[in-house]
């Protein structure tokens, strides 16, 4: 049996799979670029896009947005043709979150993905945009969320304001990598493992899929590793799925190959929870650089980036997006790679096509 298609109200692509966003600089045009060959949702991070520009520290806004416009173009260059779709994960927390979305609209990205807090106002830059356009942008609104709650809230506020529901929900479990929509102390409890939560927010969207007239999608990620959890979870409802991990180390991953290596590198005891300055916990690679962390060793430094609305630089101890910086281009002594639950199972680099191949033969064997 093949995989099922995703449809979006109208649009239908044959892989039901997103490519997580995973910043900084872990998902950029090529890994992104190659998902939409495949016939999925290729995803551009947005956190710090920029960081490889001469004025990141002087203008960050207009670095990561001529980023974000470059990259976006080259993905589309080298995915022309393809069945699946292009996105881009942009974190509400992020100081330019405004001026990447308007970026992104106007370069009119198939889906925008936004989490790490509520995107309520996402709708209103697609107003404008089309406003500006004198024409309909027909790009995609994904919010990320952790709860029902979170999902009900959004969707209410979007209609009630904008009379725009969201086109589909992606809903992280706590087994996901990066920063978590949980407090720490949740993170092992079973009423907030993936198979409950799943069809909590399905529930709860039915009443705005019943106001909208149509399906409001929902794809769920976190702990997703092999097609047979495709088929588990699909089976509970969802419309598909977020895979982030198993993607990292793929040749075509914009990740340095060292940053590639601390994944193959890693067992199942390196997978740790840290406190982000971000202000949320975060799921990462054990290293030399965050048990320092842990231990009380780092002390506040300088902020050159000024990328976190809710990070203070005079009380954290490390610049979160310094160490990812680091860590993606291969720096991991003064880094740390974020990473899902099941990092430890990774043992090999493989192309795209390689790897949605087995999670095809994988999702038949399952049966």
């Amino acid at each position: 049996m093949a995989f099922p298609s995703l449809t979006l109200d109208k649009i239908s692509i044959p892989l039901p799979i997103i490519q997580g966003g995973m910043g900084i600089g872990v998902s950029l045009s090529n890994l992104a670029s190659a998902v939409a060959l495949e016939g999925g949702i290729g995803v551009i991070a947005g956190a710090l896009i920029g960081f490889n520009e001469k004025d990141i520290s002087r203008d960050p806004e207009a670095a990561d947005c001529r980023a974000l416009t470059s990259e976006i173009r080259a993905a589309r260059a080298k995915s022309r043709g393809a069945a699946g779709l292009l996105g881009v994960n942009i974190m509400v927390a992020l100081v330019n979150f405004a001026a990447l979305v308007r970026t992104s609209l106007s370069e009119k990205i198939d889906v925008i993905f936004s989490g790490a807090g509520l995107p309520t106002d996402l709708p209103a830059y697609l107003r404008e945009a089309a406003e500006k356009a004198q024409e309909e942008i027909h790009t995609k609104l994904a919010p990320i969320v952790s709860s029902a709650r979170a999902a009900t809230l959004i969707a209410k506020k979007w209609l009630a304001n904008y009379n725009h529901a969201p086109d589909l929900v992606v809903l992280e479990g706590p087994k996901a990598g990066g920063h978590l929509g949980f407090k720490r102390d949740h993170l092992e409890a079973e009423d907030q493992r993936l198979h409950r939560l799943l069809p909590e927010v399905l529930e709860a969207l039915k009443p705005f899929e019943d106001k909208c007239g149509r399906a409001i999608p929902v794809l769920a990620g976190g702990g997703v590793y092999t097609g047979a959890d495709i088929r588990e979870v699909l089976g509970i409802g969802a419309a598909g799925v977020q895979m982030g991990t198993r993607f990292v180390t793929t040749w075509e991953c914009d990740a340095s190959l060292a940053f590639k290596k601390a994944y193959l590198a890693a067992a199942d005891r390196d997978n740790m929870i840290i406190n982000s300055p971000v202000g949320m916990p975060g799921r990462a690679i054990r290293s030399q650089f965050l048990e320092d962390m842990e231990s009380g060793l780092k002390r506040p430094g300088g902020c050159i980036y000024h990328c976190i609305k809710t990070c203070d630089p005079a009380t954290t101890p490390y610049c979160i997006s310094l160490a990812l910086v680091n860590a993606q281009r291969g720096n991991l002594e003064r880094g740390f790679a974020f990473a899902g639950a099941n990092v430890g199972r990774v043992n090999d680099i493989v192309s795209v096509k390689t790897l949605v191949k087995t999670l095809r033969e994988e999702y038949d064997a399952s049966t």
